[in-house]
């Protein structure tokens, strides 16, 4: 099956104690490209992730983007620097003495007025669960977009066979009018003798004329070739290999090159005509490949 490789999928699944939410989007892109945005408290589980995503796409860049809410990554501690504190409580005391000094006895908040001797921290937790939910919504989101990717790889199916087909007629009007442009010559060079020489005309000295012009502006070959790159083309967009993007680029090229031999070779109008026609699809047919997985 032809697949896109533009695509999004997106879910959200509410746990009892926590959400995820795991949202990734394609675009074409040479080879397979995955960027992952993911808390930091999970980054042990990003290879994990990659290969399950991996495992449905082969091309394009995916960016994906994974949020969870809730208190399932990490808890929050308070840490007091009891070191510090006594020694505090001991400057404290010691100046009440040294200066007889007479107040209101120490306090705590007093002890915990300064920033310094207490910080809160936060501990990662390990919760075997969660992986398991994430891995299932990330496979879930993943199937999304490979979906979407495919349904949107028909309708390129669709307007790339247009265009080949129209690409393939004109091919064989081309053929059609290949043997006139030599017959056409013979006759131009026969009356363009015939006004000069009053007649005296040398048969073999046209028809050598006509051989050499017949050689250069042969096209047999391009349009042998032509008829091979549709014939591949055609069993590539309908075969079951799922990669083919490459594949399609290349013969895209190689239709290319025949078409314009045969536009520099054919000296006709109107085989000219249907070069400019059909190097025209094939530029649509060449933008559709490009996003082809």
């Amino acid at each position: 099956m032809l697949t896109s490789m533009t695509g999004f999928g997106r879910v959200h699944k509410q746990f009892t104690d926590y959400s995820i939410t795991v949202e990734m989007k394609s675009v074409n892109h040479r080879f397979c490209e995955v960027n992952i945005r993911i808390p930091r408290q999970i980054m042990l589980m990003e290879e994990k992730i990659r290969k399950s995503i991996l495992t449905y796409i082969q091309r394009g860049r995916v960016e994906v983007f994974i949020s969870i809410e809730g208190n399932i990554l990490s808890t929050k501690e308070l840490q007091v620097e009891w070191e510090l504190v006594d020694q505090y409580y001991d400057a404290l005391t010691e100046a009440r003495k040294r200066y007889n000094l007479v107040g209101e006895p120490i306090t705590v908040e007093e002890l915990f007025r300064h920033s310094e001797f207490t910080q809160i921290v936060e501990k990662e937790k390990t919760h075997p669960q969660l992986e398991m939910d994430l891995l299932d919504i990330v496979e879930k989101a993943v199937l999304q977009l490979r979906e979407m990717r495919q349904v949107e790889g028909q309708g390129l199916l669709k307007d790339i066979k247009q265009n080949l087909t129209f690409i393939e007629e004109s091919a064989k009007q081309v053929e059609e009018l290949a043997p006139s442009v030599v017959s056409s010559y013979r006759d131009r060079l026969h009356k363009k003798i015939v006004e000069f020489t009053e007649g005296l005309i040398d048969e073999n000295r046209i028809l050598n004329e006509v051989a050499i012009f017949s050689d250069k502006t042969d096209i047999s070959e391009e349009l042998t070739r032509i008829k091979s790159h549709l014939s591949q083309f055609y069993k590539a967009l309908d075969g079951d290999e799922q990669v083919v993007g490459r594949k399609l680029d290349f013969l895209v090229q190689e239709l290319n090159r025949e078409i314009n031999t045969i536009g520099s070779k054919a000296n006709d109008v109107f085989i000219a005509e249907h070069v400019v026609n059909m190097k025209t699809k094939l530029e649509k047919v060449k933008e559709q490949v490009q996003n082809i997985e």
